[in-house]
């Protein structure tokens, strides 16, 4: 009897610590299932709009409207030919993969643009300076590729080239050196972001409105420093036809280019005795040379020609590397400002917004 009991007894110990031990693992189980669904809606959550922008100014802002609220892609670095810019791979797949797309139009971006009309992802696509400017300034555009003579073409041939060529106006697409344009840039930008990322709309009116501020008084400020220059003396000259409408809208008197000098070309000899011609009777004291004009070229030109080259280069194409001085749409519309003035004959103070 004794006995029976006792492993009766024994039985009832072992069910005791099977009963426990399942217990303890169908708890670790759902604490542990618990914590997978935890980090699961945490990175959901976490997961940021994709938007791509295709070029330096229209990623400066949206950077700055949207702060680290969305996961950005910016195609063209700072600094780089727009009309020379190739896609990654990287950068279709980020064209293919985003929420937002955001680029120039008015064929800024030529390469970039065939990509977004060829994509198929049905997202909203922004040509940002077609829809903020309606009637851009036409111009004659030269990348390099339209100037391409041998020196055994004829005469009759160049002259025909010539005529053919500046039949060809194209629309300017370097609206932002209006800063009044470059208000509405942000202004569609923000709208955009919004109805994106409606949760951080109160963010995106902050900053927004913010940024609008500051583009006024730098408005006011390229004013003040642009009628420093000695009048009769505001003449611009630049390598390539990229400040129309910053001519336009400042106090310049006359606006030059001098067609042929960006990093796309080689000039033939003749194009290059043409130039020097050309500045020599325009009486033109000062050139401004863009930051991918080619260097070894103008420098040539600027001795034949014995014309001064302003020490600061202008950025027409976009904006200067990170961090630098001219990294960010203010300060490069301080750098260009402050260049022309001073290159002119006027002077220049500092920002202060």
């Amino acid at each position: 009897m004794k006995k029976t009991l006792r492993i009766t007894n024994i039985y009832k110990l072992i069910l005791l610590v099977l009963t426990v031990g399942l217990g303890s693992c169908s708890k670790i189980n759902s604490e542990t299932q618990a914590i997978s669904l935890s980090r699961g809606a945490f990175a959901i959550a976490q997961e940021k709009p994709k938007v791509v922008a295709s070029h330096s100014v229209l990623c400066d802002f949206a950077q700055t409207i949207a702060q680290d609220t969305i996961d950005l892609t910016c195609l063209i670095e700072p600094a780089q030919s727009s009309h020379t810019y190739r896609p990654t791979p990287s950068a279709k797949t980020a064209i293919e993969q985003a929420q937002l797309i955001l680029y120039g139009g008015y064929e800024f971006e030529p390469s970039i643009i065939q990509l977004i009309e060829a994509s198929t992802a049905t997202v909203p696509k922004i040509a940002v300076h077609e829809a903020v400017v309606t009637e851009p300034i036409m111009s004659q555009h030269d990348h390099g590729h339209e100037d391409e003579h041998h020196e055994e073409e004829s005469h009759e041939h160049e002259h025909n080239e010539t005529t053919k060529k500046e039949a060809q106006l194209k629309p300017d697409s370097h609206i932002w050196h209006n800063v009044w344009n470059a208000v509405e840039m942000v202004e569609l930008i923000q709208s955009q972001l919004i109805s994106l990322n409606p949760t951080q709309a109160e963010l995106y009116l902050q900053n927004g409105t913010a940024l609008t501020e500051k583009l006024t008084d730098l408005n006011g400020w390229i004013n003040q420093q642009i009628a420093t220059i000695p009048e009769g003396q505001r003449i611009l000259v630049t390598t390539h036809d990229s400040l129309n409408y910053y001519v336009q809208a400042y106090p310049l008197e006359e606006y030059k280019t001098l067609q042929g000098l960006s990093t796309e070309e080689s000039p033939t000899a003749s194009k290059l005795r043409d130039l020097v011609t050309e500045i020599r009777q325009a009486n033109i004291p000062t050139i401004f040379a863009e930051v991918t004009a080619n260097d070894k070229v103008i420098n040539s030109i600027a001795r034949e020609a014995n014309v001064k080259i302003s020490e600061q280069k202008l950025y027409t194409d976009g904006l200067g590397e990170a961090g630098t001085p001219a990294g960010t749409y203010i300060g490069m519309m301080e750098n260009n400002t402050c260049a022309i003035a001073v290159g002119l004959g006027g002077k220049c103070e500092p920002f202060q917004p």
